[in-house]
């Protein structure tokens, strides 16, 4: 087998992967283009595997099976940061998504409290605290 051929191909799948990371908006298709990145590691895995035989039998295929169970998890837990953001701000665009916490103004009540006062226990909303 000649392993150039796979190489080549996974330097493809990475570069597409790299390029998907870096120019898209949506969250869902930044998350398809890290698993493309992940697939691309698993094939360069399972070729070196192939073509090197190393101290460890079929080592190759053993981190390509670890590489295949954390990119299951990346995605159960990437969507679930999706889905609660499109829940808070009604869209995925990954521009929009703000890294800091605005200050609260200075004539808006939750910022007359102290900062550990707890909202759901005070005064000025007994209604909320009774439920």
């Amino acid at each position: 087998m000649r392993p150039v051929i796979p190489y080549v191909t996974a330097a493809l799948l990475f570069g597409l992967g790299v390029y998907g990371v870096l120019r898209r908006r949506n969250a869902v298709l930044v998350l398809m283009a890290v698993e493309l990145m992940l697939n691309a590691v698993n094939l360069i895995l399972v070729t070196a595997d192939t073509t090197v035989r190393a101290a460890l039998p079929h080592g190759g295929q053993v981190f390509a099976l670890f590489v295949i169970v954390l990119a299951a998890a990346e995605i159960g837990v990437g969507l679930a940061i999706v889905l609660q953001l499109y829940r808070l701000r009604a869209t995925v665009a990954v521009d929009e998504v703000p890294l800091t916490e605005r200050p609260e103004p200075a004539g808006s009540p939750e910022s007359a409290g102290s900062p550990g006062h707890a909202r759901a226990g005070s005064a000025e909303r007994p209604e909320e605290a009774a439920r």
